[in-house]
């Protein structure tokens, strides 16, 4: 029985928040979703609500063809699941959205990534906790450290991920369907 693909998105988009953010981590990728197809059109986090305003966050399902994306960088990997697996990432998925709005962005849990220590709140996530935590639910993954110490970088450090692509996003060769056609992607490198 063949598995399905699921992807890891690490971004940097160049924002006045990230590049703090950067500051702090010497990381190249401050922010993490996680998509279920390979042309990024299903892809969620935790993050701003609003382009213009990074205070005001939650749950969010991601266009990575415009905004803060535009300019990105991006790392990108791929993992199987078992059909099993699958189903609880999206049912997990629809319990968040379907309560979206009492869903919010754990900014005091930022604070602990700083200080190591674990800020665990109700109904609240930063970018890669909410990654770790469907991780963990789902048995796909299992960490050495909480949820909620998960930073970006240490999702890079999964074993069995594989690695994808990296460069900017909007060179992806799949983020674009035109382009697909265009330039081809050599499918068998991420399938």
């Amino acid at each position: 029985m063949m598995g399905k693909r699921v992807y890891i998105l690490l971004t940097n988009s160049g924002s006045f928040l990230t590049k703090l953010i950067k500051l702090y981590t010497r990381k190249p990728y401050n922010h993490a979703s996680i998509a279920f197809d390979n042309e990024l059109s299903e892809v969620y986090s935790f993050g701003r609500k609003t382009a213009r305003n990074p205070f005001i966050g939650g749950f969010v399902k991601e266009e990575v063809r415009a905004g803060l994306f535009t300019h990105a960088d991006c790392a990108i990997y791929s993992f199987t699941v078992t059909e099993d697996q699958m189903q609880k990432l999206k049912h997990y998925l629809q319990e968040i959205e379907a309560q979206k709005k009492h869903y919010r962005y754990n900014f005091l849990g930022l604070f602990g990534v700083m200080f190591n220590k674990p800020i665990d709140r109700k109904k609240a996530y930063f970018c890669s906790q909410f990654v770790a935590t469907l991780l963990i639910e789902c048995n796909i993954n299992h960490f050495e450290k909480p949820p909620s110490l998960i930073a970006p970088h240490d999702l890079q450090k999964v074993c069995k991920f594989q690695f994808v692509y990296e460069g900017k996003l909007k060179e992806y060769p799949h983020v674009d369907s035109a382009e697909k056609i265009l330039a081809p992607f050599p499918y068998s490198l991420i399938n």
